[in-house]
């Protein structure tokens, strides 16, 4: 009975989170389409505020304002939130494996919700040859790959500089947001084949693609907070490694260091002997299992708490900046 009621709060907690993350996000995407439309309208839609969580979807503009502020000590004041987001995201790894993939992302949960469908649908999900399971979840690496040479290494500091002051960067939630809401035929197709493809595999997009997910995965390497199997109590089952989305062999390591490993915590919910638990290398009793999902959330607040704080949440630009970039945005391609 108790196992039940483990099972039943750390699993449903985790969706809880998820979701309602999710739905904040559809909020913050449907404000944010407000404010553009008034000035798509020039003024006949009603002006809403600006919501800066919307700079979390500039991962790679993100990248660049890191290595600028890396380099010149200045935060980028345009999108500050972008790389306040990613340093949160950033810290969440080094400190609480790829929480943010299974607990906060919002392509995350959608993945996950679509691939429940698909196993419902044909009674089952689907792995692929292992070698090619490893050829294809070596791509996200190679893209992640891509972009850091391109910003990290190729882009000279003066020209970062000055992509960080063009126009294009200063509306570049506005381009994301028009990827949404004005799809080419392009990106439909591509979005019904990775729907498709998730229905079969476990996260196919977020397994195999996710440069993000790459970046995190590999920083979670060096996270203290690891899954860890009491040899002497595990009963052997296997059961634990079935129920992972990352396709681990839980049941037969004594510590998942793999960057694949997101915290999820399926396995230390369907271990029978209660021989899994997340905890620090340093901690030999047992750990209760609100300790990680409490932790996760507490980084994710305290980076925002500490960005608004600081006065790096918020956008320099002005109405009259919005007013003259905004109806330019479908000209500005690069």
């Amino acid at each position: 009975m108790k196992l039940k009621l483990n099972m039943v709060t750390t699993g449903f907690f985790r969706s809880i989170v998820q979701w309602v993350f999710f739905l904040w996000i559809l909020i913050i995407g449907v404000q944010f389409g407000f404010f553009v439309r008034h000035f798509e309208s020039q003024s006949a839609v009603p002006l809403v505020a600006r919501p800066a969580g919307v700079e979390g979807f500039l991962p790679i503009g993100a990248l660049a304002s890191l290595r600028h502020w890396l380099v010149s000590g200045e935060v980028d004041k345009i999108h500050p939130a972008a790389l306040v987001l990613f340093l949160t995201f950033v810290a969440m790894s080094l400190l609480a494996k790829k929480s943010f993939c299974s607990w906060l992302c919002p392509v995350g949960t959608l993945s996950e919700g679509v691939w429940k469908v698909g196993q419902r649908i044909f009674g089952q999900n689907f792995r692929m040859w292992r070698w090619l399971d490893f050829i294809m979840r070596s791509l996200k690496y190679v893209l992640l790959l891509f972009f850091a040479k391109i910003l990290l290494l190729d882009m000279p500091a003066y020209a970062l500089g000055q992509f960080l002051q063009s126009p294009y960067w200063a509306i570049s939630d506005v381009k994301m947001l028009h990827f949404f809401t004005k799809m080419s035929v392009t990106t439909i197709v591509v979005l019904v084949v990775m729907t498709g493809l998730s229905l079969f595999y476990k996260n196919f997009w977020c397994r195999y693609l996710c440069p993000y997910g790459a970046l995190l995965g590999l920083l979670s390497v060096f996270s203290p907070m690891k899954i860890r199997r009491d040899a002497h109590v595990c009963i052997g089952c296997g059961h634990c490694s079935s129920v992972c989305p990352s396709q681990l062999g839980v049941h037969r390591s004594k510590c998942i260091r793999s960057p694949e490993c997101t915290g999820c915590l399926s396995c230390v919910d369907s271990c029978a002997s209660n021989a899994l638990q997340m905890s620090p290398p340093f901690f030999t009793s047992s750990l209760p299992r609100w300790v990680f999902p409490v932790m996760v959330l507490a980084i994710y607040a305290g980076g925002v708490a500490l960005g608004m704080a600081s006065g790096h949440w918020d956008s320099s630009l002005s109405y009259e900046d919005y007013r003259q970039l905004i109806p330019m945005a479908a000209n500005l391609m690069h």
